[in-house]
């Protein structure tokens, strides 16, 4: 192991979080209807596969495309050769062009300003490389997806402090929370080099409100820090409020005398296809920033994790296509808000409620805290145990979010059928009916052993319990 590096030996990659160890367990037992119908139910993958059919009708259409031809040519070779790093001009435009659509077209982006990456998690750590040295520090607020762990610090060195948010507000970001995790940073000697929001938020599957944006605006620009907004789940928000990009709070600000522009500068966009288009498997990621020397030192790094070519060329010619993109993202967020709304109905009939302001994403932030055993984050990892080893559901615990609260749960709904959701809704039920008679068996146990030991202590006659009360008090002593 001595010939190893530090960085391959150590155990800071997070891969024993409770997040990842339910997904082992499901690639040891995975549900499936015929050959598994007994195992377990991946409900802890955010995976977007509700509207494949979409993208496969499209593709069946351009049959050019999907083959790599130009007007009834073969561009195999052109396409296999090398490219530059800086990313086929044609996608960008149409990924830009893409972006702004979801946004409903209130905002533009300049593609010279876009860096191509392999996914959002090569996006985020390239900007955490960009913008601070190991051992510096970006605030988080809780709960936040326990992929950060890995994607921010495992090779950049960079630390996470958390912003402590609770459910009392639903979990939104507050001027004291923001100031306190400041305080804390520097009484742990950490230089806070920014602030990185998912907006909407993983776990929470909400959407920012305009005045915790402007809350942060005016964070970073008085701390003279970077904002770093990931807004891979844009295109999710299936109804009201609106999604709201931190762009757009810029651009209104940017139009007001007094504002500082060059802290414009200092925020910056990560996206990805990944969750609004459902290809994961796809890694197409980026980076979209209006500093200058930022783009260029991401572009620089982007050629250890490039897009290939292959795939810039198929999907600019579908994001190209305004038509379908335009279907898509309407038919799309359709289909999130029925299938959202499958999970919290088979949720509320097991009387388990999610966050109310839930209105994106491909997730339920799940509060179980009537299930707990105890208000602790141990009877939390119990209560997981047993829906992922006895119900066979593999959900997130809040405690791998670093939620505060225990008794919160990320449940995925659109990677999978109606059927499969259906029947996880039935074993959840099940078990707390099962669970519920427990708990009345274990009280109607305890008021009986309650009532035989008053029924003792009236049966013996005072002088034993003066002896008893005595020997206590010299065990004491001793």
């Amino acid at each position: 192991m001595k010939l190893l590096s530090t960085k391959a030996t150590c155990n800071s990659h997070g891969q024993d979080s409770s997040y990842f160890l339910g997904w082992e367990e499901y690639e040891k037992n995975p549900y499936d209807v015929v050959q598994n119908p007994k195992g377990i139910i991946q409900m802890g993958l955010a995976e977007n596969q509700l509207s494949f059919d979409l993208l496969e009708s499209w593709l069946a259409k351009n049959p050019d495309v999907a083959g790599f031809k130009r007007d009834g040519k073969s561009i195999f070779r052109e396409l296999a050769l090398f490219q530059d790093y800086h990313g086929l001009p044609s996608f960008k435009k149409a990924l830009v062009d893409f972006m702004a659509e979801i946004r409903g077209n209130k905002i533009t982006f300049d593609p010279n300003h876009i860096v191509l990456t392999a996914g959002a998690t090569s996006a985020n750590e390239t900007l955490m490389f960009c913008l601070a040295e190991q051992g510096e520090a970006f605030l988080l607020p809780t709960p936040y997806y326990p992929g950060f762990d890995r994607d921010l610090k495992w090779r950049t060195g960079v630390e996470i402090v958390p912003i402590q948010c609770t459910s009392s507000n639903n979990f939104q970001i507050t001027e004291s929370a923001l100031q306190q995790a400041h305080e804390e940073a520097k009484k742990k000697n950490l230089r806070v080099k920014g602030v990185l929001v998912t907006n909407p938020s993983n776990p929470l599957g909400t959407t920012m409100s305009k005045s915790e944006l402007n809350l942060l605006i005016d964070f970073i620009k008085d701390k003279d820090m970077h904002l770093i907004s990931d807004e891979i789940y844009s295109g999710t928000v299936f109804t009201s409020p609106n999604f709201v990009s931190v762009m757009e709070i810029l651009k209104e600000r940017n139009d007001l005398k007094d504002f500082d522009a060059n802290v414009s500068e200092r925020v910056h966009i990560v996206y990805s296809l990944s969750k609004d288009l459902g290809l994961p498997g796809f890694r197409v990621g980026a980076i979209y920033s209006e500093n200058d020397m930022v783009v260029a030192a991401a572009t620089k790094m982007s050629s250890f994790g490039l897009v290939s070519s292959q795939t810039q060329y198929l999907l600019s010619a579908m994001l190209g296509d305004k038509k379908f993109t335009r279907n898509y993202i309407s038919e799309n967020q359709k289909r999130l808000k029925k299938r959202q709304g499958m999970l919290v109905l088979g949720l509320q009939k097991a009387g388990i409620s999610c966050l109310k302001t839930n209105n994106a994403g491909l997730f339920c932030w799940v509060d179980m805290r009537n299930l707990l055993s105890s208000n602790t984050f141990e009877a939390e990892m119990e209560l997981w145990k047993k829906i992922l080893y006895n119900v066979k559901l593999n959900i997130s615990p809040g405690a791998s979010c670093h939620c505060t609260e225990p008794g919160w749960f990320r449940v995925c709904f659109a990677n999978m059928s109606e059927d499969t959701l259906n029947l996880a809704m039935k074993r959840l039920k099940d078990f707390v009916a099962n669970n519920n008679g427990e708990e009345c068996s274990s009280n109607k146990r305890t008021r009986s052993t309650q009532a035989s030991r008053s029924f003792s202590r009236k049966s013996l006659s005072n002088w034993v319990f003066r002896l008893s009360s005595r020997d206590r008090h010299e065990q004491e002593e001793r």
